[in-house]
């Protein structure tokens, strides 16, 4: 059976952010990840995790200026040294936490910057956080993501990191598949799932169109939970979806799950 953790980034959002690991707790979920730990001291979210018995599964390292729709800097030729210094700090926040997984994202290449740079730039930087991360014990993960939501972020297909993974020539690589932005660039997905088991450490879902809940839109997704569990995933799947009517009101569809 999949094992389903709450965004706090997205659901709960009724109430403040440290409430919502106790929302997120009461609604029976076991786990949880979300956006960015930085705004907080580490000390309050490692104490909000044990007081609710959670698990945090994941966080991204710092992405840049997010207010001002920066969305990820490792493809910044510009920026290595700001990139470094994030996933030292978000190192030192995951294991306050307790955190094994973080998430680079790539971000948008800024104006001028070619592809081939952008994308040496994008390897480099992987490479060295998977291997400061690895020492920390803790996995590197990058994710694609559509070009609809965030036009002209970088990786955007699974086929284009499978190739950034190799490239980067390291064991501590790892794939983040979300279901919701590869079903809006490829489609396929129960396919590109199991070909690509091997090297997915954490997944995310939504429906589509319109990013909310599983059951509002095209995605079958009894048959996709079924299937995941059937070719061995074990991993998380992150619940990172925008509710349609309310967080708790659209929780029907995970309850057998939870």
């Amino acid at each position: 059976m999949p094992k389903f953790c709450a965004n706090l980034s997205l659901l709960f959002t009724e109430v403040d952010f440290m409430d919502r690991f106790a929302a997120a707790a009461k609604s029976g979920f076991k786990g949880v990840e979300y956006l960015f730990p930085y705004a907080y001291p580490k000390e309050a979210l490692a104490e909000a995790l044990a007081r609710n018995g959670l698990v945090q599964v994941l966080h991204n390292v710092p992405a840049g200026d997010w207010a001002k729709g920066e969305r990820g800097i490792a493809c910044h030729p510009d920026r290595v040294g700001e990139f470094q210094d994030g996933v030292g700090r978000a190192i030192e926040y995951a294991t306050a936490l307790g955190c094994r997984q973080l998430n680079c994202l790539a971000g948008i290449p800024p104006a001028g910057v070619s592809d081939g740079r952008a994308r040496e730039t994008l390897v480099a930087n992987l490479k060295f956080a998977a291997a400061r991360m690895k020492d920390a014990g803790i996995r590197c993960l990058t994710e694609p993501v559509n070009t609809r939501d965030i036009p002209g972020f970088f990786l955007n297909r699974t086929r284009q990191a499978r190739d950034i993974i190799r490239d980067a020539g390291t064991d501590n690589l790892w794939l983040q598949y979300d279901i919701y932005h590869m079903q809006v660039m490829e489609g396929d997905l129960a396919r590109t799932i199991e070909a690509n088991l091997a090297c997915i450490a954490h997944m995310q879902l939504a429906d589509n169109p319109g990013r909310h809940e599983p059951g509002t839109g095209e995605i079958n997704y009894p048959f996709l939970f079924d299937w995941i569990d059937r070719i061995g995933y074990a991993g998380w799947v992150g619940c990172e979806y925008n509710p349609q009517d309310g967080t708790t009101a659209g929780l029907g569809w995970v309850k057998r799950y939870l």
